[in-house]
Formats: structure tokens, sequence, C-alpha cells
């Protein structure tokens, strides 16, 4: 007689990848999404109009791989934010365990999707996202913690780290795309969808867990749309957004699409943006994850420059 094997199957996961004008890393980073270790794999490719043929590698690929998914093209996004909106709306997330997001310039480590499933698949977490290695073309490589302890509002001030390390449950992240579809234009708005996604799934008491072991190689290239937060330059460009006004309205608009998951907010936290004096003493210790982050966020409102 026979043995009949009776190996679990892969957990499946749908790659969202958001591209643009990117055909000189794309190569290396699908490479690295196709090969993940004890994972099916589909990477469906949302291209922004590109002036670099990115269009074309992608739909030449697709011809060559069948689990490349090129969504159709044609559509002028204008930042990656919309663009990762396209596709957790025009994406069928039936037949998948997770939804993971990609962008095109990083390398991902072969364990990483594999490592997220772990997580997720015994655990009360719903969703995954980890440290990353930022890495320069000199050669440079610095770890990007976002693993501190989460605090009670740290959603509000800030994402769980990049998008691009971001796995979901497919319940909740279909739960999220309702969500999404239902506040379809005001979502649009958000210039960070790792941010709002993130603030969604703890704005709804669902359990998100942050890997200290980083399992992804962040490119750092003048073209990053938003980069490693890292040095004095960086840190001065960071202040520059806050003096804006950028951030507040972000918060301000977060804060209103959660409004009613979030009934114990002060009023002009979610209609301005701004965080009252009262709020700050009251929650210092609950704002930002890391402790530098907290004094840093309290100086900018208190000196105005927030």
């Amino acid at each position: 007689m026979s043995a009949v094997s009776t190996a679990p199957s892969k957990p499946r996961v749908a790659v969202l990848m958001a591209a643009y004008n990117g055909t000189q890393w794309l190569q290396e980073q699908v490479d690295s999404i196709l090969g993940q270790q004890g994972v099916d794999v589909t990477l469906f490719v949302s291209v922004d109009i590109s002036s670099d043929n990115t269009e074309q590698w992608v739909t030449a690929l697709s011809e060559a791989d069948a689990r490349v998914v090129p969504l159709p093209y044609g559509l002028k996004f204008g930042g990656a934010a919309k663009n990762f909106f396209r596709l957790i709306r025009d994406v069928d997330f039936s037949g998948y365990d997770y939804i993971s997001f990609a962008d095109q310039d990083d390398i991902w480590v072969a364990d990483k999707l594999v490592s997220a499933h772990q997580t997720l698949s015994n655990t009360r977490f719903s969703a995954y996202s980890g440290n990353v290695t930022a890495f320069w073309p000199d050669g440079r490589q610095v770890i990007l913690n976002k693993a501190q302890a989460q605090q009670k509002y740290d959603f509000i001030f800030e994402a769980a780290g990049p998008g691009c390390s971001y796995v979901l449950k497919v319940a909740e992240a279909s739960a999220f795309k309702q969500f999404l579809v239902d506040n379809w234009s005001a979502a649009n708005n958000v210039s960070l969808h790792d941010w709002l996604m993130y603030a969604w799934f703890r704005a709804q008491g669902l359990a998100w867990y942050i890997d200290p072991c980083p399992k992804i190689l962040y490119r750092q290239h003048a073209n990053n749309q938003v980069g490693a937060n890292e040095g004095v330059k960086a840190l001065m460009a960071r202040l520059s957004l806050m003096r804006s006004g950028w951030y507040r309205a972000e918060i301000a608009k977060i804060t209103q699409l959660l409004s009613a998951d979030l009934p114990t907010l002060p009023a002009e936290l979610k209609t301005s943006g701004k965080v009252p004096l009262t709020f700050l003493v009251k929650n210092f210790n609950c704002t930002r994850r890391r402790l530098r982050d907290r004094f840093l966020l309290a100086i900018v409102i208190i000196f105005g420059i927030y």
C-alpha cells in the first residue's frame, strides 16, 4: 500500500506591490518575494503611470510567471498611499490566508512571510510588522527599531513601522477593505496608508505584533517617498513637516475617520489635530512608543512647532 501524503498545505499570501518608475530595483525585490520559503505567494502589482517601462516589465514577468498579477494600467496616483488603497480595494482576498504589502525597491529575507505566519497562526494577534534594516549605496546598514512597547495612543501619532513589513490576517484585512471602501474619499486624503492601517486596527481593539527581528533590507536612495528617520538631516526634514502643519493635518484626518471608535479623544484633536496640553500632560507616556519621540512630540507641541 502506498503512503498517502498528509503534508499540510502552505499558507497562501497575497502580496500587494505599488510600483512607479522602479525598473532599476524591481528584479531584486520581486525575486526576494517569489523566493519566500514555506508559503505560496501571489504578487499583485499596481503600476502608477511611469516613464521607465515599469508597466511593460511587470507585464512581461506576469506572462512568464503566473504568480505575478498586474492590475489594469493607466491610473495616475501621485503617491504610494493612493496606489496601495487601490490595491486593497481591487484585489480579491478570497482564497488567501494573509495579505502583505511590498515596496518596489527593498529586499526581503527568505523567511519574512513564514515568520509572520508562525506569529499569527496560533496567537491572538491580527496583524504583524517588524523592524527593518535600512541600507545605503555606500554599504552602511542601520536597524530601524520600531518594536518598542505599544502605548495606548501611539497609533494616533505614528505607524507601526514601514508598511512593507505589514502582514494581516485575511478576515481583518477584509474588514479594513470594507472600511476603506465605505470611506473612500476621506481615506484617500491620508498621506500614509501604513499609518491609517495601523490606526484602524488598533482603534478596533485588534492586537498587533511588532517583531524585533528585521526581515527586510530597506533600501535608501534619493527617490524614497518615505525613508529612514535617521540622523540630523532626517530630523530636520521631519521638523520642517511639523512646522508646515502636515503632521497635525494627518492626525486630524486619521482621527476623524476613526472618531466613532475613539469617543474619549478630545474633540479638537479630532477636528484640527491639535493636542490639548491637558491631554498631553495626562497621556505623555501613552503617545509615541519611543521615549525620545515622546519628548520630541511634547517639545514641538509646547513651543508651537507642531
